[in-house]
């Protein structure tokens, strides 16, 4: 391989969303491709021809590349199901976990383990695909926050991911605004300071399904513009998710938040509200550099 030559294949297969990267070793991304092809898109036994329809090019000229791949690929839905791996587990252990598949032409790739973890009443929780963004973020001590559609909070010490928590809060956001009363009264352009106010909201008591209704109530007694609406239920939402996520952290546990645009903004300034400061890391970037240090490339 020459100094541009890719020293390996990554790939982030999700419900939704393909995506695949050429990878120097470097670290730098040299090419890369997306699609719509999500595990659910796939037809039964269709994955070999649908990888090598978005990679196959690579395959066939980078023949000694290893590849690996990670998320929902990975799950019992999926192209071969990575069994999970149970916490407190060393983060370069995961690689240990690898479930391999045939990817055609006698090629193999590598599938990364998710992991499984129970909260303090005992009850389970899982993850596919953000255990591959913690390995990339360079944490060996403190939280690592990734939000999106169920936000997940990671606990790493001394180098191992001892345990992490799951909030529903996208879904639970969505079907406020879309079906509930309290999403007809939001208007739009929406206007966003009514997200900081729904942030102090989530500190009030009573619990978030008493809170969520004064999103009803102040709009009925004037206090609250309706075009505040929704950005209140959200800063209401995320409100509650970092109060609950810091909870089990030391005051001066260092903070990893893995987003961009909108999600970066807004858990920047919930953390903020909270007195709390993060390291703000890029989601494909991790997920690269992930890979990579799983691959050990």
């Amino acid at each position: 391989m020459s100094a541009q030559d890719p020293a390996m294949i990554a790939v982030d297969w999700g419900t939704t969303r393909l995506r695949a990267w050429l990878v120097d070793g470097s670290g730098a991304v040299l090419d890369r491709v997306t699609g719509d092809d999500g595990i659910m898109a796939v037809p039964p036994g269709g994955f070999p021809a649908v990888f090598r329809r978005h990679v196959g090019a690579w395959l066939d000229r980078w023949p000694d590349a290893p590849v690996v791949m990670a998320g929902m690929v990975g799950s019992r839905n999926g192209w071969v199901e990575a069994p999970y791996l149970r916490c407190p587990v060393a983060i370069d252990a995961l690689a240990g976990g690898f479930a391999a598949v045939d990817a055609g032409g006698g090629r193999r790739a590598a599938i990364v383990p998710g992991l499984t973890a129970r909260d303090a009443a005992g009850a389970p929780d899982v993850m596919r695909g953000e255990e591959t963004k913690i390995a990339g973020c360079g944490v060996s001590d403190g939280l690592v926050v990734m939000p999106g559609t169920h936000s997940k909070w990671a606990r790493i010490e001394a180098g191992r991911i001892a345990g992490f928590s799951t909030f529903m809060t996208g879904d639970f956001f969505g079907a406020l605004k879309d079906h509930t009363i309290l999403g007809k009264l939001a208007e739009e352009p929406a206007d966003p300071a009514g997200f900081a106010r729904g942030l102090d909201a989530a500190r009030r008591p009573g619990g978030l399904t008493h809170v969520a209704f004064s999103a009803r109530t102040l709009v009925l007694m004037g206090e609250l513009p309706p075009a505040q609406v929704g950005p209140y239920l959200s800063g209401l939402l995320i409100g509650t998710e970092i109060d609950a996520g810091l909870a089990g952290a030391g005051a001066a546990a260092a903070i990893a938040l893995v987003a961009d645009g909108v999600f970066a903004q807004s858990y920047t300034e919930a953390l903020a509200s909270r007195g709390r400061a993060c390291r703000l890391i890029d989601p494909e970037d991790a997920v690269v550099a992930g890979l990579r240090r799983l691959a050990a490339v």
